[in-house]
């Protein structure tokens, strides 16, 4: 049954006032990152009259912002492929394996889902302290790991379960041992569902205060977000420099999202539609 046209228009006029609603902000930071901070305190919604990229130049050259770039890029590119990749083998091993106790392992992940990784900051702090990783970069990524292994397996299972076992009984014959199996077979298949776990945990990794703010205390290991939080006490008055900062921030995040956007749209629609 095919929605009426009144739904049609009811259900646009929804999706664009909630794209309008998201765009603006966005759009806010980005106008009045070129402009003079006079004119921010002008007319904050119009268009720049006097264009200056000044603002760009000296949040990338100052305070060592770019340190704080390549330390978030690092943190976030490795803990992403670590989530993906073992994400990806924990879900193949408990979709795959016949017995009873893959079922444990998958309760034990989904619980991670439901206790917020926070609530064990001090025993992680203690931890990191004891692996001799505090105050560097590598304290953050073993963190972000364990925060994004649960909802990987959680969706990855549920895509792995899905696949035929024809296409694994074959893979056998021809000699495929499990490993050779995960490579060709399920890694290609779950393209979409990997993109969708990258994208869930992209943004909550990148845009991180809490942990950062509580490993690290040396300038040249910071990371992006944590520097820029600390601009608004050293150049409060400068908001050309801030919104300058913040839109170099917003750009890794959203260049990702839109190269995983159409992997991301099937991996959340994958299943809504039979037939």
């Amino acid at each position: 049954m095919k929605p009426s046209l009144p739904y049609k228009i009811v259900t646009y006029v929804v999706l664009t006032l909630w794209a309008l609603i998201v765009i603006f902000p966005l759009w806010t930071l980005m106008v009045n990152s070129f402009k003079p901070k006079r004119d921010i305190f002008k007319d904050p919604f119009s268009l720049p009259t006097e264009v200056t990229v000044d603002g760009y130049l000296n949040a990338w050259t100052d305070s060592n912002f770019s340190f704080y770039f390549r330390n978030s890029f690092f943190i976030t590119t490795v803990s992403l492929f670590l989530i993906l990749f073992l994400g990806s083998i924990a879900a193949y091993s408990i979709a795959k394996w016949r017995s009873k106790i893959p079922g444990l392992f998958y309760i034990y992940f989904i619980a991670g889902l439901m206790i917020p990784l926070r609530l064990g900051t001090i025993n992680l702090l203690q931890t990191i302290k004891a692996m001799g990783l505090l105050d560097t970069v590598f304290s953050l990524i073993p963190v972000y790991v364990a925060m994004g292994l649960p909802i990987a397996v959680f969706v990855l299972t549920d895509f792995i379960r899905a696949l035929p076992d024809e296409l694994f009984e074959a893979a056998k014959i021809d000699g495929a041992n499990r490993f050779g199996i995960y490579l060709k077979i399920v890694i290609p298949l779950i393209r979409p569902a990997l993109s969708t776990v990258a994208i869930f945990n992209l943004i909550p990794i990148w845009n991180d205060l809490w942990f950062p703010l509580i490993f690290i205390r040396t300038e040249d290991q910071r990371t992006l977000i944590l520097g820029i939080s600390l601009l608004f006490g050293q150049y409060q008055s400068n908001w050309t420099y801030i919104l300058s900062a913040l839109a170099i921030s917003a750009v890794p995040v959203l260049v990702l999202y839109l190269a995983f956007a159409k992997q991301f749209i099937k991996g959340l629609t994958a299943g809504a539609v039979k037939g």
